[in-house]
């Protein structure tokens, strides 16, 4: 019997794909008898005239077999006489791309089918190049319904030559299109009498065959840490899953991405002691001295690993709202999670041609090319040669949810060249010689609520402290650091992240900096806070509402809005999200400047 086959099925919506898998675990026989029974009853209550539907054998969900599509990911798992396998069944739908893209990274091997009738769809090609950028190396073009195109032969003949072209910009090492069809069973276990023209192998037996071989890398041993084990003062192991290659007791290993070396003393297989341990299996190592490595590390032997900052990733964009440069989130890669920032859109790929089209941000279900910078050193390797420290995800940092699945293509050379240089005199020596502790204040709220008037008078009150302070006001930085951003999102998101790098290094020279700035969304006040500082960043939230500030107006800026004159206005056009959690809320409605103030600087008391 061969290894073990993974591989999923995909293609546009009602293409066939779960009545497929069904009928070909009923035709092999691979299912129990009250399987049978049941499915047999159920197609009674379908609409499928009473004929038996095989599609309800992968269609679990009630609003599946309501709404007669795929929208979770089915796994199912068989074994015939000459291989086993595991089959992802996904959506087809374009609303469920992220699910069909979470199934395509498991599978060595994927099923595209297309509908005879109607040929290369948008979705077809879009599961084509998912497939592509996940790795998957052989494909399979199954072209159903050949019985509403009465078998045609020139019908397939026309898909395929179609298929081919398409498939001609991706290298995948084998292509193999079928003529089938899911509801009469023609081709998928068994060869057909009405297409004797066809002289290809059946579905089932093309996939039994197969040869889907990984490219052997056991003579590179990759172990990245999940976790550090301390039960005892005399016992140090590294704890994680071996993604690659082979490791044995007295094995000389680097650790990344500090690059020391150690010889492996002890390994461990649950609490089992062992000479050695593979590819797959979770293990326990001690080293046979002192190295610097916790969670997110890695321990290699003989690997082309590489360490880097900042580099060049094709992503898939799966998030509702649209990426634009300048946005942060989360990136795990391995067991590393880590801040990151999306530098710059280099271009979107058309899913119908291939082209590169430049672009400013993508939607959901696309797919493009970017810059991404993180916050420190990650280890990552070609996806091609290891998926498991080539690929990566991208998580909202508000939200949690997973926005985005992507490939790191190279490093950027700028990232290996930048080396952060400490100097003598620290951020703490400075803040000593000014006796007093450094944070940022942070005022956001709508233009109009008194930030900048409150911010000023605060300002005011610890200079008169004898404190060293900066005030850095939205407008003023316009007209200067900033003044080459605009008010679109990206922009808006690049002048505050500038902002609070500026206040990070007033920070570091003992400075406080004070700021106020409309910042109208959480994940920029977020990010800001993580630059500066979870302990030196202080959000004041200026909650006047938005009647109120638009009674005062003082600068005639909501009346324009209005009128359509500025466009992006936060409140207006634009959103303002208002602070989930911040340190410091002040509504200015029937106070005056003072009553506000002082009620800051109690606040303040706690942070400072």
């Amino acid at each position: 019997m061969q290894s073990m086959l993974k591989f999923i099925t995909c293609g546009s919506v009602d293409d066939g794909k779960s009545t497929l898998i069904g009928h070909m675990l009923y035709d092999a026989k691979l299912l129990f008898a009250d399987q049978e029974k049941a499915l047999a009853l159920d197609s009674k209550v379908g609409s499928n005239s009473g004929k038996i539907d095989y599609s309800l054998l992968l269609d679990g969900l009630m609003a599946e077999r309501e709404q007669g599509i795929t929208i979770d990911v089915a796994y199912r798992y068989f074994t015939t006489d000459k291989r086993s396998f595991i089959v992802a069944d996904t959506p087809g739908h374009e609303e469920y791309t992220r699910n069909m893209a979470v199934g395509a990274s498991f599978a060595d091997l994927a099923i595209i089918l297309l509908d005879a009738s109607k040929g290369i769809m948008i979705q077809t090609k879009r599961h084509t190049r998912i497939c592509a950028l996940m790795g998957i190396k052989h494909m399979v073009f199954a072209v159903n319904k050949m019985d509403l195109v009465k078998y045609d032969q020139k019908t397939f003949k026309e898909i395929e030559k179609s298929v081919r072209e398409f498939s001609d910009e991706f290298s995948f090492e084998s292509i193999y299109v079928v003529p089938v069809s899911a509801t009469e069973g023609d081709f998928i276990t068994t060869k057909s009498e009405n297409m004797t023209w066809f002289t290809g192998e059946p579905l089932l037996t093309y996939l039994e065959n197969i040869s889907v071989g990984q490219v052997s890398i056991e003579d590179e041993f990759v172990l990245p840490i999940q976790r550090v084990s301390r039960p005892n003062h005399t016992f140090r192991g590294f704890q994680g899953q071996i993604s690659s290659g082979v490791v044995h007791v007295g094995d000389e290993i680097t650790t990344l991405p500090s690059g020391e070396t150690a010889k492996v003393k002890e390994i461990y297989n649950t609490d089992c002691k062992v000479e050695q341990a593979w590819k797959g299996q979770a293990v326990t190592i001690q080293l046979d001295k002192e190295v610097d490595v916790s969670r997110g590390c890695v321990i290699c032997k003989n690997s082309k690993l590489k360490v880097s900052t900042v580099f060049t990733a094709k992503l898939l964009w799966m998030d509702d709202g649209k990426l634009v440069a300048g946005k942060n989130y989360i990136l795990q890669i391995g067991t590393k999670k880590i801040p990151a920032v999306v530098m710059n859109l280099k271009y979107r790929i058309d899913v119908n041609s291939g082209v590169h089209v430049p672009t400013d941000h993508i939607t959901k279900n696309e797919i493009a090319v970017c810059d991404i910078s993180v916050s420190d050193k990650i280890i990552y390797d070609n996806f091609q040669h290891n998926k498991d420290m080539g690929g990566f995800i991208l998580v909202d940092r508000v939200t949690h949810m997973t926005s985005a699945c992507g490939v790191i293509e190279h490093s950027l050379r700028r990232g290996d060249n930048v080396i952060w240089q400490n100097m003598d005199i620290t951020r703490d020596s400075r803040a000593k010689q000014k006796d007093q502790v450094p944070k940022t204040l942070w005022f956001t709220g709508l233009s109009g609520s008194g930030k900048s008037t409150l911010a000023n008078e605060i300002e005011k009150r610890l200079f008169g402290q004898g404190k060293h302070t900066m005030s850095l006001d939205g407008d003023n930085i316009r007209m200067g650091l900033n003044r080459n951003l605009g008010f679109k999102e990206q922009d808006r998101i690049e002048n505050i992240r500038r902002i609070s790098e500026v206040c990070k290094l007033m920070n570091d020279a003992g400075i406080i900096a004070i700021t106020s700035f409309i910042s109208p969304y959480e994940a920029d006040r977020e990010n800001a806070r993580k630059i500066v500082g979870e302990g030196d960043f202080i959000e004041i939230y200026v909650a006047t509402p938005l009647s109120e500030c638009e009674k005062r107006d003082v600068k005639g800026l909501y009346k324009k809005a209005r009128s359509g004159e500025i466009p992006n206005f936060s409140g207006i056009s634009s959103p303002y999200e208002i602070p989930e959690h911040p340190d410091i809320v002040v509504d200015t409605v029937g106070k005056t400047v003072e009553e506000c103030a002082d009620y800051i600087m109690e606040e303040l008391k706690k942070f400072m």
